[in-house]
C-alpha cells in the first residue's frame, strides 16, 4: 500500500506504506505521526524486525503493548493501532542492544498477521485523518491546551527545547495534539486513546481532560516540591550562619558553643574522681556520641540533659556524720519535748557508727502517729543530729511508679526518679531522706510505687538501686531513709516489713502546755513581730485553748489558735489600742470567740444501760457513751450508731455471751425470745469500729438486762471472747488521756496491757484508779454499782426487767436515762 503524507512542517514527500510490513512491540512508549522519535532495541525478536525492515523499504510498524512489563509477548498482548514509521538511523550500543530513530508517518490499523516467528510481520491499512473545519469549538478546545501547555512550563516541568520551539511554530490542530500528547502525556494507555481517535475535535477534547489530570498531580507534586526546598533552604541557611558565627566566634577568639558545652562536661567528669566505674564509662560513651551530634539537633540536647543528671547525681559524695552522742542528745531534747523512743534509737545508731568506725547500713524507720505530733520536724532535728543533710518527699497520693524509679530515655522530657532527684539537690549521698505519707501511696495502670519502694527501703537491696533513666546501678544503702504515716493498715505488708516501726503517740494535755510555753508561743510571737513586747500566756489560757479550741492529739491546731491571738495583739499594737500584757482565759474568748470544741462528758449520775468506754481515733482519745435498751419484740438486735463490722461483731458477742451464762446473772431465757435489743453508740455520724469496745457493751447489756446501774465515773476498754475473755487492745496512752480529761475517776482495762504502763506519763496516771481484768466476770464487778452474781432473786420473781409482768407493756421496760 501506498500512501502519501506531508512531511514536516511544510516540506512534501511521497512515502510507500507497503501493506505487509515488518512490526515492532513497544513496552512503555507510543510513537505518534510527524515525530521523530529514538528507541532502544533489546529484545531478538525486535532486533530481527528492524533488521528486515531496514533491509527492505526502511518502513516498520511501531505498536505499543498492552502489559507493559511482559517480555514475551503474542499478538494479542498488542494494540490493533500502531503508527507506520521511517527508520532514519540505526546504531549498535552493544552485541545484543541497538538504538534506532524513527520518524511517524501515518496512524495504521494491523488487519491480521502473516508472521509470528523469527519476529511479527503484519498486513496493514494506513488510516486517513477525517476531514475537518477549523470551527469555534476547534479553536476553543486548541487555545484551552495552549494554555495547559503553558501551565506546564510555568510549573518548572523540564521540556526539550525542541518541544518548546515546534509548539511555538506547528499551528495544524491535528499535529499539536500528537506533539502534546508524546511530550506531556505519563501514561501509555493515555498515549494510545490519543493515537486511536481519529477524529480531530474529539481528540483536542480528550487531550484536554488528559493534560487536566496531568496538571493536578504536577501542582501537588509542585508544592511538595516547594516545601522541601523551602526547608532545605531554610536548613541550609542556619547552616551557613552557625558557620559564619562559628568563623567569626574564631576570630574573636571565643571557642564554639557546643564545643564549650562539650569541654566543661569533660572538666566534670575529669573532678569526679570516685565515680563508679560503669557509670564513667556510661558517662564517656555518650559524650562521644553528643561530640558527633550537631547542636541544633534534639537528640543533642537529650544526651547533654543526660549527661548532666549523671555527672550532677553524688555518687561519692558524702558528708562526716557528727558522732558526738552528748551533742546529738542535746539537739534532739532541745528541739523535741519527750519522744524518747525515737531518740535513744538514733543514739544507739550513732554509737554503732562510731565504734566500728566506718559506714553503716542506714536505719529505715517508720513513724506512726496522728498528724501533728512531729513526725516531719523529728526527721530536720535527726539530720542536725548526725550532721547531715535532710531531704523531704511527700509521697502521698503518688500513683505512678516512675515517680520513683524514672523514667526510661525513649520517653521525651524523661527524668530520673524523685529519689535520685532528690539526692542530686541534696549534692550527697548520705543523706536523711524523708519520705512522707507513705500510707497513703496509691496504685494504678501506670504501675504501683509501692513495688518500687520495696528495693529502696530494703537494706539488703538497695546498695544496687536502679533509676530507669540512670540505666547504671546507684548505692543508697548510705541514706537514712525515715518514713512517717497516720496510720499502719493501708501500708503494703511487704513494704511495712522492711522498716522499724516507731509509734509517735499524742500528746496529753500537760504536755501540750509545756509544747506551747517552750516552743509554740515563742515560735509565733517572733513570727507575728509581737516578741520584743514581751507578751506571756497565762497556763490555764494555753489549757483552755487545748481544751475549747482544738481536738487532736498533736499540736498543729493549737499552733495555729496562738497564731490568731497573736496576730490579734499585734493589730492592737499598730493600731496605738491598749494590748494586755498576759493573756488570760478572758482574753482567749475575746480573741477566738465562742469555744469551737465541746469536751466529752460523762454523766450526771450512774444510769441503767449506759456505759462508757474508751477509743482511739486519729485525733487521739476520746469517750465513748453505749446505750442499751430492749423492748418486747421477737429477738432481733438493732445496731444504731455508724457502727463497723467489727464493732457490730463485738455487740454480737456479748450477746451471745451473756445469754451463756444468762443463770448466773439471774436471767430468764425467755427475756432474749421475747425481746428485741437496741445498742446506740453516739454521735450518730461519726464512723466507730475496732474490737475495743466489746468490755463496754457487754457491761452496757448485763446493766440493762439486770437493771444495776453502770458506774458512772468508770470508763473500760478491752476486746472480748466469747468465753468471756478479756483481750488486750492499743492506744493505751491515748485513751487514759481521754478518761482524765473527761474526769474519770477509774478505768478498766486488760491485764495483758499492764506492761505498756511503762510509756505512759506519770502525770497521766496521777488520780486514776488502773483496775486489771482478764475476764468478764471480773468487768461487771468493776462496772456496775453491785455485783450482778450476787445478788439474788427479788422477792418471788427474776432481777430486775424480767418479772413476767414487764413484757405486759412496753412502757414497763428500761430505757436509757431511766
Amino acid at each position: 500500500m501506498v500512501a502519501e503524507q506531508k512531511w514536516g512542517d511544510e516540506s512534501l514527500e511521497k512515502v510507500k506504506i507497503t501493506e505487509e510490513l515488518p512490526l515492532l512491540s513497544l513496552k512503555n512508549s507510543v510513537v505518534f505521526p510527524y515525530l521523530a522519535t529514538p528507541l532502544v532495541v533489546g529484545r531478538k525478536n525486535s532486533l530481527e524486525a528492524v533488521e528486515s525492515a531496514s533491509k527492505e523499504h526502511k518502513i516498520i510498524v511501531v505498536v505499543a503493548q498492552k502489559e507493559e512489563n511482559k517480555e514475551i509477548i503474542e499478538k494479542e498482548d498488542l494494540y490493533e493501532i500502531g503508527t507506520a514509521c521511517a527508520i532514519k538511523q540505526v546504531v549498535n550500543i552493544s552485541d545484543n542492544e541497538i538504538k534506532c530513530v524513527v520518524e511517524g508517518i501515518s496512524r495504521v490499523r494491523i488487519k491480521y498477521f502473516t508472521q509470528e516467528k523469527p519476529y511479527f510481520r503484519a498486513s496493514v491499512e494506513v488510516i486517513s485523518e477525517e476531514p475537518y473545519a477549523e470551527d469555534e469549538e476547534i479553536k476553543n478546545t486548541n487555545t484551552t491546551i495552549r494554555m495547559q501547555v503553558e501551565k506546564f512550563i510555568q510549573l518548572g516541568i523540564p521540556l526539550p527545547t525542541a518541544f518548546v520551539v515546534a509548539a511555538t511554530n506547528i499551528s495544524r490542530p491535528e499535529v499539536q495534539a500528537d506533539l502534546f500528547a508524546s511530550y506531556l502525556l505519563t501514561t501509555t494507555a493515555q498515549k494510545q486513546r490519543i493515537l486511536e481517535e481519529n477524529n480531530i475535535a474529539k481528540r483536542l477534547e480528550l487531550l484536554t481532560g488528559f493534560l487536566g489530570e496531568e496538571l493536578k498531580k504536577f501542582e501537588v507534586q509542585s508544592q511538595i516540591r516547594d516545601k522541601v526546598q523551602k526547608e532545605v533552604g531554610k536548613t541550609q541557611r542556619e547552616y551557613f550562619l552557625r558557620q559564619q558565627l562559628k568563623t567569626i566566634k574564631e576570630e574573636l577568639g571565643e571557642s564554639d558553643e557546643s564545643v564549650a558545652v562539650t569541654n566543661d562536661l569533660k572538666e566534670k567528669l575529669d573532678k569526679k574522681k570516685k565515680m563508679p566505674k560503669d557509670a564513667r564509662q556510661k558517662v564517656e560513651k555518650e559524650m562521644k556520641r553528643l561530640e558527633g551530634i550537631p547542636a541544633m539537633s534534639p537528640e543533642h540536647s537529650y544526651i547533654r540533659t543526660y549527661i548532666e543528671w549523671m555527672l550532677d547525681v553524688p555518687w561519692s559524695e558524702k558528708t562526716k556524720d557528727v558522732l558526738d552522742i552528748k551533742k546529738a542528745k542535746e539537739i534532739l531534747d532541745r528541739d523535741h519535748y519527750d519522744l524518747e523512743r525515737v531518740k535513744v534509737h538514733i543514739l544507739d545508731y550513732l554509737a554503732v557508727r562510731k565504734l566500728k568506725g566506718k559506714a553503716t547500713k542506714g536505719p529505715i524507720l517508720c513513724f506512726v502517729g496522728p498528724p501533728g505530733v512531729g513526725k516531719t520536724s523529728l526527721g530536720q532535728s535527726i539530720a542536725r543530729s548526725t550532721g547531715r543533710k535532710f531531704i523531704r518527699m511527700s509521697i502521698g497520693g503518688i500513683r505512678d511508679e516512675a515517680e520513683i524509679r524514672g523514667h526510661r530515655r525513649t520517653y521525651v522530657g524523661a527524668l530520673p526518679g524523685r529519689i535520685i532527684q532528690g539526692l542530686s539537690q541534696a549534692g550527697t549521698s548520705n543523706p536523711v531522706f524523708m519520705l512522707d505519707e507513705i500510707d497513703k501511696v496509691g496504685a494504678d495502670y501506670r504501675g504501683d510505687p509501692s513495688s518500687a519502694l520495696l528495693e529502696v527501703l530494703d537494706p539488703e537491696q538497695n546498695n544496687s538501686f536502679r533509676d530507669h533513666y540512670l540505666e547504671v546501678p546507684f548505692d543508697l544503702s548510705n541514706v537514712m531513709f525515715i518514713t512517717t504515716a497516720n496510720i499502719l493498715e493501708t501500708i503494703h505488708p511487704a513494704l511495712l516489713d522492711r522498716m522499724e516501726v516507731i509509734e509517735i503517740p499524742g500528746y496529753s494535755s500537760e504536755e501540750k502546755i509545756h509544747i506551747a510555753n517552750k516552743f509554740l508561743i515563742p515560735k509565733q510571737l517572733k513570727e507575728q513581730g509581737v516578741e520584743k513586747y514581751n507578751i506571756k500566756f497565762a497556763s490555764d489560757a494555753v489549757y483552755l485553748i487545748i481544751e475549747e479550741y482544738t481536738r487532736e492529739a498533736g499540736v498543729r491546731n493549737l499552733e495555729r489558735e496562738i497564731s490568731k491571738i497573736c496576730k490579734k495583739i499585734a493589730r492592737e499594737i499598730v493600731e496605738g489600742k491598749k494590748h494586755s500584757k498576759i493573756v488570760t482565759t478572758k482574753k482567749v474568748g475575746d480573741y477566738l470567740g465562742v469555744s469551737k470544741i465541746q469536751p466529752s462528758e460523762i454523766e450526771d449520775k450512774n444510769q441503767v444501760g449506759v456505759a462508757t468506754g474508751l477509743a482511739y481515733t486519729p485525733v487521739g482519745g476520746d469517750i465513748l457513751l453505749i446505750e442499751s435498751t430492749f423492748y418486747k419484740g421477737t429477738g432481733k438486735m438493732l445496731l444504731t450508731g455508724k457502727l463497723g463490722d467489727v464493732m457490730q461483731e463485738s455487740a454480737k458477742a456479748a450477746l451471745s455471751y451473756i445469754r451463756s451464762r444468762a443463770t448466773e446473772f439471774g436471767l430468764d431465757d425467755k427475756v432474749f425470745n421475747k425481746s428485741d435489743i437496741h445498742i446506740h453508740v453516739p454521735a450518730g455520724a461519726i464512723p466507730k469500729d475496732g474490737p475495743s469496745a466489746g468490755v463496754t457493751i457487754t457491761s452496757s447489756l448485763v446493766s440493762a438486762f439486770t437493771g444495776i446501774p453502770v458506774i458512772r465515773d468508770t470508763g473500760m476498754t478491752g476486746e472480748i471472747t466469747l468465753r468471756g475473755r478479756v483481750l488486750p487492745i492499743g492506744g493505751l496512752k491515748e485513751k487514759l488521756l481521754a478518761a482524765k480529761r473527761s474526769g474519770l475517776k477509774k478505768v478498766v482495762m486488760p491485764s495483758k496491757n499492764k506492761k505498756d504502763l511503762d510509756e505512759v506519763p506519770k502525770t497521766i496516771l496521777k488520780g486514776l484508779e488502773l483496775v486489771f481484768v482478764d475476764n468478764i466476770d471480773e468487768v461487771v464487778k468493776n462496772t456496775l454499782e453491785k455485783d450482778p452474781f450476787k445478788v439474788k432473786k427479788l422477792g418471788s420473781g427474776p432481777v430486775y426487767g424480767t418479772r413476767e409482768s414487764d413484757f405486759e407493756s412496753d412502757t414497763n421496760f428500761t430505757t436509757t436515762g431511766n
